[in-house]
């Protein structure tokens, strides 16, 4: 009996202390078991939010184990490809205080670059990191940026010998640049590389605006072809996309997805694969890495892409040497 008083007594002294403590405990452990999702800045020169390299990215961080809403949220900033809103874009979001940047293309990345030494930045879509300035090296990148090199200006000689495969008669080739990318001498120059063994002259030029572009493209003539930068900045590839067609001139491209609306051929890395190939780096990143540690990867794969209706349309017929060695063939 007197134990059992002696319980109860305790209880009643005791009782209220231990609850108390138990509710610190509790309240502690559920703050450290519930932490905020990851903010992910996405900074591109897309017009709308669902980029094929972001939809890449989401999809690869789904694999790694970080769901959207769940684990990560997305800032989506959208700027129309100019590039004083990609400048602002870029400043914003450094300010806002998102764990990472995703960027796509030279002008989003050099823009966020110079926005942030802090935030980790992770590139996609990017031809040459090192010529363009955005890393020092890429097995070590240095500052805070990593990220994917699309490998748009070491992959313009296959570029142009599959051009050449395809409309042998070809003569000249013009190579329009935008004037502020830092990457075209380093693509002109590989352009140059390859000009006289494949019998062809390339034709550089330099744009800043759309007038400037019309002008320049007057200058087409039967038995040219475009070699078309990547490049969304002034919508450089889709203008020149319209061009080719209007003009019936032969154009390379380096992604598939300017095949799939109507271009002759493609040769470079898809842009969602490349995404998805991010994730991986950002994943890392988010979970403690840092950039620095880790080395810019080559984007693969790289995909050759073949439209036979557009073939057909320039009066051309893709060799069989060429279809075999296709990816993807659109008829």
């Amino acid at each position: 009996a007197m134990r059992s008083i002696l319980r109860r007594l305790a209880a009643i002294v005791f009782g209220p202390a231990v609850l108390a403590l138990m509710g610190v405990f509790s309240a502690s452990a559920i703050a450290q078991g519930i932490s905020k999702p990851y903010r992910v800045g996405v900074l591109n020169d897309a017009r709308a939010a669902n980029h094929p390299a972001v939809d890449g990215l989401k999809a690869g961080l789904r694999t790694v184990g970080l769901e959207e809403g769940r684990d990560v949220v997305f800032d989506v900033r959208l700027t129309d490809g100019n590039p004083q809103r990609l400048l602002d874009a870029a400043a914003a979001l450094a300010n806002a205080g998102v764990d990472l940047i995703f960027t796509s293309g030279e002008a989003a990345t050099l823009a966020a670059k110079a926005a942030t030494q802090t935030t980790a930045i992770v590139f996609t879509l990017v031809g040459d990191p090192v010529a363009t300035g955005v890393v020092k090296s890429l097995a070590s990148p240095a500052g805070n940026l990593t990220g994917i090199s699309s490998l748009t200006t070491e992959l313009i000689p296959k570029r142009l010998e599959v051009l050449k495969e395809i409309a042998p008669r070809l003569r000249r080739v013009w190579a329009i640049q935008y004037a502020a990318d830092p990457g075209s001498a380093a693509a002109i120059a590989r352009a140059n590389e390859v000009a006289s063994r494949l019998g062809i002259e390339i034709v550089s030029r330099s744009v800043r605006t759309l007038e400037e572009l019309e002008r320049i493209l007057e200058g087409l003539r039967p038995g040219d072809a475009l070699l078309v930068p990547d490049c969304a900045t002034l919508d450089l590839s889709a203008v020149l996309l319209e061009a080719s067609l209007a003009r019936r001139t032969p154009a390379v491209f380096s992604a598939e997805l300017w095949v799939s609306h109507g271009g002759l051929v493609s040769y470079g890395a898809d842009y969602r694969a490349q995404g998805v190939q991010a994730a991986r780096l950002a994943g890392k990143i988010l979970r403690g890495a840092l950039p620095r540690d880790i080395p810019v990867e080559a984007a693969e794969p790289i995909v050759l892409a073949v439209n036979m209706k557009a073939a057909a349309s320039l009066g051309l017929t893709a060799p069989r040497q060429v279809l075999f060695r296709a990816d993807i063939i659109r008829r």
